[in-house]
């Protein structure tokens, strides 16, 4: 078992394309034995956000802090502090924080081999 607070992890910043404002903390993954899914969470500054992309795995979202704007291949959905999102794979998204606050969320992915980790 592995217990520690999330801000003892270091964030760094994706070097993805298009990130703006944003930082990013690997909270579990392969090093504390997680064979199956990892967990992320993500602080994206007032302005900031993901790039506009897609994969072929899903994410499991859920807004700690703040608010923002999710884009989909549907169009564009407010969302704020204790809202869940479901991206299926291979659907287009982006996390905007559209808010004057931090918008900080978690990310659940399937454990992958992606620039994001």
């Amino acid at each position: 078992m592995v217990i520690q607070h999330y801000k003892d992890v270091e964030a760094f910043v994706p070097q993805e394309q298009g990130v703006v404002g944003v930082k990013m903390r690997r909270v579990i993954a392969e090093k504390e034995g997680a064979k199956n899914f990892v967990m992320r969470v993500f602080e994206i500054e007032p302005g900031g956000h993901t790039p506009l992309h897609k994969h072929n795995w899903e994410h499991e979202v859920f807004i700690l802090n703040g608010s923002g704007t999710v884009v989909s291949q549907s169009g564009e959905h407010q969302v704020k502090s204790g809202d869940v999102v479901f991206v299926p794979g291979w659907e287009e998204h982006q996390f905007k924080n559209t808010s004057d606050k931090t918008l900080e969320f978690i990310c659940l992915i399937p454990m992958v081999l992606s620039s994001w980790e």
